[in-house]
């Protein structure tokens, strides 16, 4: 067996929906929205299975999809992509991030990675036989710096591996991070494989620069979009990858022995859906605002510490004021003996961990954050916190 994925433990965030399950806690660990999604777009799917195509469709995907793909980029983020060359749709955002690393890395190619990560980012980057290089970002504002990207890079750099905004930290990158990273990415004549799944969900009247958009990145930058993040709807799996000619043909060799297609009435229904009014989108991000500031607002008030959050469907609470230093110890006995589960953010990293801060999916119904306030609420009782004494890190 492949030691790569055969040696891998359990993740965390199976255990801790696992541990919630079988004591009822209430589940704010894992990172899905209780809403059920659009009716609109889900009617949409219904209809396409019933009177729509139902083989396979083409392997880059439906062209209705690629044209409104490269529609709506271009709408909301001042980027022109040929729909017919520069676009491709996937199995979901995991599937696009897996063909890309597969078809772009040679065995011996370094890739920087930043962490905290996605969980399925260096195991993949791994199973292709790149050599990750770190850039640890520390919170409360997890930026980057001059000094680590110059520790990151070298002549054996391929890849960069950037998420923006950036799961768990809940930050969306500012434009000097943004232009630092691009002139190391030109400077070192590095591949960007951007992960923007959640570039609809940032609050605060924010928008989405893409790495793509900036100069000199067009030719060197893979774009990664994904509509369950989208439009809630994260069964679908239904993802779309954007990059240049050049780029693209090898993308595309590599998502052919994948999965090769995916569901063509999905794929109807998310065309019909990005093409909606731009109130659509503003109403999804207002909604979850709302969650984000009710879950906040709550926590402040028992005397949580709780960080900003920018975008994402989650924030994090510094654990370091109730005393507590293992954020992995702190949430197995929060599931346990308080009711709750939630996500250690030392999970996301691989090398010098932060180990004080705890993740919560805030993408729920407001009886679900009620109803964990109410639980957090014993524990810090418990814990002596005063009511909104605590600040924002």
């Amino acid at each position: 067996m492949n030691p790569i994925f055969a040696d891998l433990p359990t993740t965390v965030f199976e255990t801790m929906s696992r541990l919630a399950r079988e004591t009822g806690a209430v589940n704010l660990g894992q990172g899905f929205p209780d809403d059920p999604g659009p009716e609109d777009v889900r009617r949409k799917a219904a209809e396409a299975v019933v009177d729509g195509w139902n083989q396979y469709p083409p392997m880059m995907g439906i062209l209705e999809l690629r044209q409104a793909v490269s529609r709506h980029y271009g709408h909301w983020h001042g980027v022109d992509f040929d729909p017919e060359t520069e676009v491709m749709v996937t199995s979901g955002a995991t599937e696009a991030l897996a063909g890309a690393l597969l078809a772009l890395i040679e065995p011996g190619d370094e890739v920087v990675l930043f962490e905290p990560m996605y969980d399925a980012y260096l195991p993949l980057v791994r199973r292709a036989g790149g050599v990750p290089r770190f850039v640890t970002l520390r919170p409360p504002h997890f930026n980057l710096t001059e000094e680590a990207l110059a520790a990151a890079f070298s002549e054996r750099t391929k890849l960069v591996l950037f998420n923006n905004p950036l799961n768990p930290a809940a930050t969306v990158a500012s434009a000097a991070d943004l232009e630092l990273l691009a002139r190391f990415c030109i400077q070192h004549e590095a591949i960007a494989v951007c992960d923007e799944v959640w570039e609809h969900v940032i609050f605060d009247g924010r928008r989405h620069v893409p790495l793509v958009s900036l100069p000199g990145m067009p030719e060197r930058t893979v774009k990664i979009g994904s509509a369950g993040k989208i439009f809630n709807l994260t069964g679908w799996k239904v993802g779309f990858v954007c990059a240049c000619p050049a780029i693209m043909r090898v993308l595309a060799k590599a998502h052919q022995f994948l999965t090769f297609t995916t569901p063509p009435s999905l794929q109807a229904a998310v065309a019909y859906g990005l093409s909606k009014e731009d109130s659509h989108f503003e109403a999804l991000r207002t909604d979850l605002a709302r969650s984000r500031d009710r879950f906040t607002t709550g926590l402040r008030e028992l005397g949580f510490a709780v960080l900003p959050s920018a975008g994402t469907y989650f924030l994090n609470i510094d654990i370091a004021p109730l005393g507590e230093t293992d954020d992995v110890a702190f949430c197995q006995r929060l599931v346990a003996e308080n009711g709750v589960a939630a996500i250690p953010v030392s999970a996301f990293y691989a090398d010098r961990a932060v180990t004080n801060l705890v993740r919560f999916c805030f993408a729920k119904r407001d009886e679900t954050l009620d109803a964990a306030l109410t639980r957090l609420g014993v524990l810090a009782r418990a814990r002596g916190l005063k009511p909104g004494a605590a600040l924002a890190a």
